[in-house]
């Protein structure tokens, strides 16, 4: 097992403090959803972990992700598990499950992707164009906002369409940001057409940073991010009370990563940004005016 998702590890503690795209049950989070929001982010936390974290090979991950959607299953059973495996994470989903009647496809699709991720690196394949990469968001991304708006009861279409276009918004700015630390990992998310087009190698990164076409590759899907974000941002007036409000700072933060990346040259295949306090000031202020 992955050690960073034993029960008791440091790792186990923190699941409800760090999901790369969200914030997670934060203080602007009603107090009655506190708990099935950490509950949903441990695990797709725990799930991305196993994945993708630590040294395991691909067999021991594909073995311990297929055993942990047994332990999904069976929290949709008549009768569940009495000992899952990951009793950190399956004891507060299965209440979340009974209380919330969270859809189960949602959190297979998470799973479906995660174990794409582990055939993909395994393999040293990359995505072979940008709809085979949203695909992967639809299904890496995209259930979490569609869960988030679940537990508000907000369920029509045009919100749905909003909340998928954030996610996977969120989705690809990470894999923008994180070029220099990916590649070197075996995770290659560069849309191999695009790279194509612009004679560019898609799993050598030292190739890429000399590459005078790299900017323009980089800076043409950070601009795609962009527009997929700004299209999803009028989700915000939709959803009620503080959790609006947590959502215009998230749809800010992601914003703010691709500013920063503009701000490098769009060379984050060099260097990986992040969000520092200061730039908090600005994501408030550009909250403000959503």
């Amino acid at each position: 097992m992955n050690p960073s998702t034993q029960p008791n590890s440091p790792a186990s503690a923190e699941l409800a403090q760090h999901y790369e795209n969200f914030p997670v049950a934060s203080w602007l989070c009603p107090a009655h959803l506190r708990a099935p929001i950490a509950a949903i982010y441990g695990f797709a936390r725990t799930a991305d972990d196993i994945a993708d974290e630590g040294d395991a090979p691909a067999a021991q991950r594909l073995a311990d992700l297929a055993e942990f959607a047994a332990d999904l299953a069976a929290c949709y059973a008549p009768t569940p598990r009495s000992s899952p495996r990951w009793p950190h994470v399956f004891a507060p989903l299965q209440v979340a499950i009974a209380q919330h009647h969270l859809p189960q496809p949602l959190l297979a699709d998470l799973l479906s992707a995660f174990t794409q991720d582990v055939h993909k690196t395994a393999a040293a394949q990359g995505y072979s164009d940008e709809a085979e990469l949203l695909d992967y968001c639809r299904r890496s991304a995209n259930p979490v906002g569609r869960l988030l708006l679940h537990l508000y009861g907000i369920c029509d279409e045009t919100a749905l369409e909003r909340s998928d276009a954030i996610c996977t918004a969120l989705q690809l700015i990470n894999f923008w940001q994180d070029i220099s630390v990916d590649i070197p990992r075996g995770r290659y998310y560069l849309p191999l057409a695009d790279c194509a087009a612009h004679g560019l190698p898609h799993t050598d990164l030292s190739a890429l940073n000399e590459h005078p076409a790299t900017p323009v590759l980089i800076a043409s899907l950070a601009g795609s991010a962009r527009a997929t974000m700004q299209n999803g941002s009028k989700l915000v007036h939709q959803v009620p009370g503080r959790a609006g409000w947590e959502l215009r700072l998230v749809v800010q933060g992601g914003l703010r990563i691709l500013d920063k990346i503009e701000a490098i040259r769009w060379r984050s295949d060099r260097q990986r940004v992040r969000i520092t306090g200061w730039d908090v000031p600005v994501m408030v202020w550009r909250a403000l005016w959503m």
